[in-house]
């Protein structure tokens, strides 16, 4: 695939925002971010995009996503640059009395609390929701975490790799080529942080209208289940069952790019004009056959068989004559690009400790609106003074918590 097929990304407002007010729909709200890893950082992530001023609490270890892979700096991986921007960094030991002390002092000033620590944990360290009610009444606290709380896992620990076998997907996989097996993706954290992200908009909106806070659960297993089941729950939902669970347009094992005589294609043909179209385009009348196509139901029940046919045709042409015949035709085409491609394609930005890097721009755009990047990804505790200090502590005090270890020191390198 050529770079220059690819629609270069330039950032817009969002890399004008180091020197603007402050803006996007939420700004105003705040978030204190007690989570880690990927899910609850890459809603907060989406929160802070929106707008939210997110503040996110480290304590003594670094954070996994700081570290996962390499990275300009000891504190910043590749995914870290994206993933903790928009958020400000307060290092507190919540598990001293001071350092939690701190914590609900910090909270008393927050809208939204969001977390994955597991319920037990939330329990032993004081930080359950009516912990956090106790000092704002109207907070909306979201805990995300593997299991449903009152199940008997629900303090279990849980991955993505976990939940991608409990939810369905590891199966989808053996349905479609015989053998469990994993989608090369953190899905099922994305697809929970996505989940974490309208539930808490949901909840804003209910206490702009009421005045109320709430308390949201989003168990990861939950919400992978929903999700896989949309289009797999298929045949099985109705009771009795029409079928076995599963799709079976998206569980044939053709359903994948196609090769061509230089390259991957990605065609789908959606009605019977695009078929008649493609074989008639391919000099392949042989192929044509309206009963396999004429139908919505027709072209799901042969989608294996004319995915097949599609392959065939596909590898006597070009990437590129193949991607003009389809705009021409209207068929749904794309070659098949590269992460590699994807991430030059992005818009280049400059961090104050990490330099140069790839940004990746909020796929959600407001023309009233617009979100800028206010914050490049902190170092660890980067904002602890300032943090502290609007939750009302003076220097005197910010000096007392270093001191008794509620604020750890910074790590070697800072």
């Amino acid at each position: 695939m050529n770079d220059s097929s690819l629609p270069t990304e330039t950032g817009g407002d969002l890399l004008e925002g180091l020197h603007e007010p402050p803006s996007g729909p939420l700004t105003g709200v705040r978030v204190l971010d007690l989570s880690t890893v990927i899910m609850g950082p890459y809603a907060t992530q989406i929160l802070g995009d929106l707008g939210a001023d997110v503040l996110v609490v480290e304590g003594t270890r670094l954070d996994t996503n700081r570290i996962m892979g390499p990275g300009p700096n000891r504190q910043l991986s590749g995914i870290a640059l994206n993933l903790m921007r928009n958020k400000r960094s307060v290092r507190l030991d919540y598990k001293t009395a001071a350092g939690r002390a701190a914590l609900l002092a910090i909270a008393a000033t927050c809208d939204v609390v969001i977390t994955n620590i597991r319920p037990a944990a939330l329990a032993r360290a004081k930080l359950t929701y009516s912990d956090l009610a106790s000092v704002r009444q109207d907070i909306i606290y979201c805990e995300a975490h593997g299991y449903p709380t009152g199940s008997d896992r629900q303090d279990d620990p849980a991955y993505d790799d976990v939940m991608q076998a409990a939810s369905g997907v590891a199966d989808a996989n053996r349905l479609q080529n015989g053998r469990p097996a994993l989608v090369p993706s953190i899905f099922i954290d994305k697809v929970c942080g996505l989940t974490i992200g309208y539930a808490v908009l949901a909840a804003l909106y209910r206490r702009a209208t009421t005045g109320l806070g709430e308390h949201i659960e989003v168990p990861m297993q939950d919400t992978a289940r929903a999700f896989m089941l949309v289009e797999h729950g298929a045949g099985a939902i109705p009771r009795p069952p029409l079928a076995p669970a599963g799709y079976s347009r998206i569980l044939t094992p053709n359903r994948r790019p196609q090769a061509t005589l230089d390259g991957w294609i990605q065609v789908l043909p959606y009605s019977r004009a695009h078929y008649d179209a493609l074989f008639i385009e391919s000099g392949r009348d042989d192929l044509m056959d309206s009963s396999l196509y004429d139908t919505g139901r027709n072209r799901i029940a042969n989608a294996d068989m004319l995915y097949q046919r599609v392959a065939q045709v596909l590898q006597t042409r070009t990437t590129g004559e193949w991607l003009s015949f389809c705009r021409r035709a209207g068929l749904p085409a794309s070659e098949v690009a590269t992460l590699e491609e994807l991430v030059e394609a992005l818009p280049d930005a400059e961090h104050p400790h990490a330099g140069r890097y790839k940004l990746i721009p909020p796929p959600v755009r407001f023309e009233q609106a617009p979100q800028r990047l206010r914050y490049p990804a902190p170092l660890v505790g980067e904002h602890t003074d300032e943090i502290l200090a609007e939750a009302g502590f003076d220097g005197e005090a910010i000096a007392a918590l270093r001191s008794c270890g509620a604020v750890p020191p910074p790590p070697k390198d800072q």
